[in-house]
Formats: structure tokens, sequence, C-alpha cells
């Protein structure tokens, strides 16, 4: 998962924006009690939401795969009063903790938990318009949340999608996650409506700008 050293990960950390008070803690709570803690998508990454948010002026966030709702509240604390994030998660355990958090946060009030399969929450928002979309979910829908996902991205709207590296195993895709990962790229990339830049930040970023 770590294409740099993890002396090299502390180091920009070190020199980036620090996490709330109240981010810190619900990381350190979720490699506390979480069996799979790394799927948390910590400060690097939440540090480039945090920038595109506020370089893009995005109002209007769908993130599919909330888990603790670390990236959730990342993203809620940079947003305007009027901001809003539709989150979509599936597994109970996990909305129960990230309820949680929100309800602690100032900003918890702009995110709205959409519990259930993914593909089924989006349904909701075919007549939706949204400024920017973050998927961090079940990799072997990402083709699926890929393209619902563009066809409720504004023009000029930004999408990223977390783990898109999956180690490595992106190069010579051998399970059916890193195969729907790889096809994923394959699609941003050759799609003329987008402008992309795979970043290999932690586990792999890839970040698009929907044009026309």
């Amino acid at each position: 998962m770590h294409f740099t050293s993890q002396q090299i990960e502390t180091y920009c950390k070190q020199f980036s924006l620090n996490d709330s008070h109240l981010l810190k803690r619900l990381t350190k709570k979720t490699w506390e009690s979480e069996e799979i803690p790394k799927m948390l998508s910590g400060s690097l990454v939440g540090g480039i939401l945090q920038m595109l948010i506020k370089v893009s002026g995005a109002k209007n966030i769908l993130e599919i795969g909330m888990f603790t709702g670390y990236s959730a509240l990342k993203m809620a604390e940079v947003l305007p009063q009027n901001g809003r994030i539709d989150s979509c998660e599936l597994m109970q355990k996990h909305i129960a903790t990230a309820s949680q958090w929100f309800n602690e946060s100032e900003s918890g009030h702009k995110i709205t938990i959409h519990e259930g399969q993914a593909m089924k929450s989006l349904e909701k928002f075919k007549n939706n318009s949204f400024d920017m979309v973050f998927v961090d979910a079940d990799k072997i829908n990402y083709p699926n949340y890929h393209n619902k996902g563009l066809q409720l991205l504004k023009s000029g709207g930004i999408g990223v999608f977390d783990n898109m590296l999956w180690s490595g195993s992106v190069l010579e895709p051998y399970d059916d996650d890193s195969k729907a990962l790889r096809e994923t790229a394959e699609l941003i990339k050759n799609n003329d409506r987008l402008e992309p830049l795979l970043l290999p930040v932690r586990d792999g970023v890839m970040i698009y700008r929907k044009i026309k």
C-alpha cells in the first residue's frame, strides 16, 4: 500500500495542514477499534479533498463509501454553511460510528447519510447535479460508480477515486478487484470529456475534471 517510505509520508504530513482535533480523535479511535483501519482515507488524501473543494468552490458533494466518517467530516469542515454532502454507506456499524462523530462536529449537519447499496441510493439523485464526487467503496463496483457518478457530475465538476493503485496489483491485474480498478482507470483515461490525473499518494488517488 505504501509506495513511499513511512518516513517520507510522516514528513509530508508534518508539512501539510493538520487535522482538526476531532478528526485526530476519530482517526485514533478507528485504528484502535476497527478490524481494517487502513480503510481510513487519511490526512493526505483528506488534504487533497479539502484543497479541491477550496480551489473549485464545490458546495454539493456525493460520497460513495463513508467508513467511520473521516473523509465526510474532512470535506464538511471546509464547505460553506449551505454546502452539503450526500454520503452512501452499506454497513450499519459504520453508519452508527460515523453518526456519533457527525453529531459531535459543528460541521456534521452538512452531511446526509444514505444507508444501503450505493447503486440503489444513487437512483435518488437522478435529478441532482453534484460539484464533486468522491468514491472510496467496494472496488468491484468502481466501474459502475464511475459511470453513474459521471452522469450526476456537473460540467466542470471534479471526480476523485481512492485506492486506484491497489498496492500495485493494477499493473498486472489478477483478481476481480484489481481488474475493476484497472477498468475504471481505462474508462476515465479514454473519455475525451475528462481530464485525469493519477497520483501515487498512499494507495493511489485518481482525480479528474469533467470538461463537457
